[in-house]
Order: C-alpha cells, then structure tokens, then sequence
C-alpha cells in the first residue's frame, strides 16, 4: 500500500528525533476487526467508528487520564496492563507454538524475553532472539 509506505518513509527521516512510532497499526484496531466484534466482516466497522471516538476522546483528555493512572499504584497498572494482553498473548503464544519443528525455539526465546535477562547492558528481547536463533541451528544441525 502506498500509505503504509509512505509512514515508513517518514518514520525513517524522523526517527533520529525520536518520532519513531508513527504507524498506521494498533493493538485496538486488530481487536476491532477480530471475530469477537462480529461474524460478518462487513458489520465490524461500528467497532472501528466507537473506537476512533474513543481516541479522540483521549486525545483530548490526555492529561487527566494520565494523571489518573499515575495516581494508581504501580502493580495496578501492570496489572491491568497483563489483564489486557492476555488474548494477545495467549493467541500469539498459539501460533508460534504450533508448528513441531519450530516449537522449542519459540519457547526459549519468549522464555528469555520475559525472564527479563540483561547482559552487558543489552536487554532481553535481543538475547531472546539470540537464544532461539541458537536452539534453532541446534536442532537443525545434522546429526553425526
């Protein structure tokens, strides 16, 4: 799509100046296309329209939903937070889990993702790739 292109290509000139989640996806606009809003596809646009609404509505009060939520604990925004991508991660956990040869790559690396391991100042989400790279090569390697 041209559009989509297009955001890529802004993304790339603005990202040294930190403008660099500028997209055309959100984790709402894939729930308000899923099954669960309606059968029929055609039917589903309500669900976009009432959560466009709703983003304009933030849009605007933006200040004072962040300053409920910083007025909440911590571990209760964390957890509303996991409560809220249950679904996502559980469907997501599915998919890279179904296929038998792939299976035990995917699980150490979402097993080392979400340990929350730290090396030499690199996070985790680069050691989990690494790590299910590795169990990967390991598994495919010829056997001798």
């Amino acid at each position: 799509s041209p559009v989509v292109g297009w955001i890529g290509a802004v993304n790339t000139v603005l990202a040294p100046f930190g403008a660099y989640a500028l997209n055309l996806a959100a984790i709402t606009a894939a729930i308000c296309m899923g099954r669960d809003v309606h059968e029929d596809p055609a039917r589903r646009y309500p669900a976009a329209v009432s959560a466009g609404a709703f983003y304009i509505v933030i849009g605007l009060f933006g200040a004072t939903v962040a300053a409920v939520f910083a007025a909440f604990p911590k571990e209760l925004v964390a957890t509303l937070a996991g409560i809220a991508l249950f679904g996502t991660i559980g469907n997501s956990l599915a998919v890279a889990l179904k296929d038998e040869g792939e299976r035990e790559p995917a699980l150490v690396t979402f097993l080392v993702t979400a340990s929350g391991l730290s090396l030499a100042g690199i996070g985790s989400a680069f050691w989990g790739l690494v790590a299910g790279v590795v169990t990967l090569l390991a598994l495919r390697r010829p056997a001798h």
